[in-house]
């Protein structure tokens, strides 16, 4: 399977560089992944789609103000990323620069704080803050929201706000979880209502979300590591709604990633016959067409990049063919794309499977 069977052309001014007027009125397309067919509709009818007895499961990480500005000692402008937080000194993080920094050099970050270049990583360096601040209080003080770079302009004081879930909690991300941009405190009131469980696990999404497939067959693609924590609680509560007949709905590509995680961990650690084990840790799960969902029935997710890994999550839970025809259809109809974008709703294709299977494409 190829990266490009995954292409599509966006029209420029269909990504949404800003986030809508009020997070529940952004707009919901829904495809059932068996049919195909497509509805049109407003975020607010996801109440309608849920049923009393569903578990919905969210992601609670909260994002760092992760990009830095500042300069090398000899004078070059750099961009700091960061990519994950190692200690209260020390941080893993891209460099933007004209010339790669040296180990041993270091960066002097706006409003005077410091950061010695310890080692390179791969593509990442390992910096240390230098002095009294931790480096979560550097970000605090002179950090940037990280805004994907398709927004492509400089973040204001609404993405403070607008760039976290009303929900988020453990702070360790550094792009959100944008299928949860779009709920509200009193559309989460009337799901909860109607009742739908409501649990969260944690993904800390890393800048690697936004990283190129850099090879065209797509089995040879390498997937970034997160870390995730699934608990037992959410685990028993898994279990319990699917004896009862209910449903396991996801909030975004990363709740799918950390459920279908635990089900894989769970199928190695266990015989015991239960679905999922609690897990922390990192994952690198890499789901594409072919995949065998073992957890999850239903998801909310934005619209995404084209070629992206998070395309091809989304092509294995509904079918190759419908996810293009609906991605055709949101295009016509001028659906807002990406991470301050439209949403849709997505029901799973069991019959997918088979039909990746006969053509030799299972992961």
């Amino acid at each position: 399977m190829k990266v490009s069977d995954f292409d599509y052309l966006l029209p420029d001014d269909l990504i949404a560089r800003y986030p809508a007027a009020k997070r529940a009125s952004s707009r919901l397309l829904s495809l059932d992944g068996c049919s195909g067919a497509i509805e049109h509709g407003q975020f607010t009818d996801l109440v309608d789609k849920l049923r009393a007895g569903d578990l919905l499961v969210l992601n609670d990480t909260r994002v760092l103000p992760a990009r830095l500005f500042g300069q090398k000692e000899t004078g070059g402008r750099i961009e700091v990323m960061v990519e994950r937080v190692l200690s209260s000194t020390e941080v893993l993080a891209h460099v933007r620069a004209s010339k790669s920094p040296k180990p041993g050099s270091q960066l002097i970050i706006d409003g005077g704080y410091h950061l010695s270049v310890v080692e390179r990583e791969g593509e990442l360096f390992r910096l240390k803050a230098i002095g009294d601040s931790t480096v979560l209080q550097i970000m605090q003080q002179v950090g940037h929201m990280p805004l994907p770079p398709y927004i492509d302009r400089p973040d204001d004081d609404a993405d403070q706000e607008r760039y976290q879930t009303v929900y988020s909690k453990e702070l360790g991300a550094v792009a959100a979880p944008t299928a949860g941009l779009h709920f509200d405190e009193a559309l989460l009131a009337k799901i909860k209502a109607k009742g739908v469980c409501c649990e969260f696990v944690t993904l800390h999404v890393g800048a690697g979300t936004f990283q190129p497939v850099r090879v065209e067959n797509i089995e040879d693609h390498h997937m970034h590591s997160e870390i995730i924590h699934v608990s037992d609680e959410l685990c028993e509560k898994v279990e319990q709604t699917k004896a009862a007949g209910g449903r396991i709905i996801a909030v975004g590509t990363t709740s799918v990633r950390c459920l279908e995680t635990a089900a894989l961990k769970g199928k190695l650690k266990n015989e015991s016959g239960k679905l999922m084990s609690a897990y922390q840790g990192e994952t690198d799960i890499f789901i594409y067409p072919g995949y065998e969902f073992k957890v999850v029935d239903a998801m909310i997710t934005n619209f995404h990049l084209p070629k992206s890994t998070l395309l091809m999550l989304i092509s294995a839970f509904a079918g190759k063919e419908h996810v293009k025809r609906a991605y055709e259809e949101a295009i016509q109809n001028e659906y807002r794309f990406f991470s301050y974008g439209d949403a849709m709703f997505i029901t799973r294709d069991d019959q997918a499977r088979t039909m990746e299977l006969a053509h030799g494409t299972s992961p």
